[in-house]
């Protein structure tokens, strides 16, 4: 079932493209709302000229969320879509960037829902508006109670099952499982996953994850105090590339798997720093959710049939297959 929304979403995607050349677009992000996809070459949408604002809970300085932003300006450039992204991690205030694209009256919102119960109101409203919103990356278990259209990520239990069931299969007995964001349903339904799957024993460690430096004294001083953890598993590649250090300084002989992949990863994969990782695909994420808006207004498309999620992952990168997956992340893609 899963595969085929997945197929119908792409195959929508693919009939678009036909349509209309891609494009190409740039923006830069922070925590105010910033504008993105300038104007594209040739083989731009002749559609009408449509807004579509990015809102989601991205920390400053984490890499994942340039792969979304990338995939989000290209399906903008390619749709003659000004994109308008804004991010913060607060949810208060992400749900104050949402508001603030209700009342500039945009043509569509994509929204990431970290923590739903902040989203309720504004979804509520941009409905009221006829604004029509889809949620992609966080809020799996909650989109549709908020009233989206559409929703394209990966089911971050089940990720977190076969995350689980790979380390049992490489022999792994206590897994610590790092969780950068106390109370993100994503982060937190990874290692509820990790857990179900795994045949050892887990235990969570939360860590600031805007302070990289207590991260890695925080995973090091654990490591230190408890010589049974012979697994650490991050949610974040930047956070995998941390604990790597984490280990050396404890002396550790623990291994590193992770959720995520950006470029340095990648290299981290390939040196056997990093057992594996587990690719949601975010710039395909980005693609999609700014995609499937211009799908809506100008075909009445929507993926799923509001009832089913498009899954883009998990995909597990490791040392058989991360070659072919290189050369992407070097163009920032992957």
């Amino acid at each position: 079932m899963r595969r085929h929304h997945r197929a119908a979403a792409l195959t929508a995607t693919v009939l678009a493209s036909a349509l209309f050349a891609a494009g190409c677009s740039s923006s830069s992000g922070g925590k105010k709302a910033e504008e993105g996809g300038g104007a594209a070459s040739a083989g731009k949408a002749s559609t009408p000229r449509m807004t579509v604002a990015m809102v989601t809970h991205a920390a400053p300085g984490d890499t994942f969320w340039d792969l979304i932003r990338k995939g989000a300006q290209a399906a903008a450039a390619k749709d003659n879509i000004k994109l308008v992204y804004s991010a913060d991690p607060n949810a208060g205030n992400q749900a104050s960037l949402v508001q603030n694209a209700i009342d500039q009256k945009v043509d569509g919102i994509a929204l990431t829902a970290a923590k739903p119960d902040a989203m309720k109101a504004v979804t509520a409203k941009a409905k009221a508006a006829g604004i029509p919103v889809v949620g992609f990356n966080s809020g799996l278990d909650n989109w549709k109670q908020l009233g989206m259209l559409e929703y394209f990520g990966q089911d971050e239990n089940i990720a977190g099952q076969a995350f689980g069931k790979r380390l049992s299969q490489l022999g792994a007995k206590h897994a610590l499982c790092v969780i950068q964001e106390q109370g993100q349903v994503a982060l937190e339904a990874r290692c509820a996953g990790l857990k179900k799957g795994f045949k050892g024993q887990t235990e969570n460690l939360y860590v600031n994850g805007t302070d990289m430096p207590s991260v890695k004294s925080t995973i090091t001083a654990k490591l230190q105090k408890d010589h049974s953890i012979d697994q650490v598993v991050t949610l974040g590649a930047p956070f995998a590339l941390t604990a790597v250090q984490s280990l050396g300084d404890a002396g550790s002989k623990a291994k590193v798997a992770t959720f995520d992949l950006n470029k340095d990863l990648v290299n981290a994969v390939q040196a056997g720093k990093v057992e594996f990782a587990v690719d949601q695909q975010p710039y395909l994420q980005g693609y999609l959710a700014v995609d499937s808006l211009w799908l809506y207004k100008n075909n009445g498309n929507f993926s799923g049939g509001s009832t089913a999620p498009v899954l883009t992952g998990p995909a597990f990168i490791d040392k058989t297959n991360v070659d072919q997956i290189a050369k992407f992340a070097a163009n920032g893609t992957r």
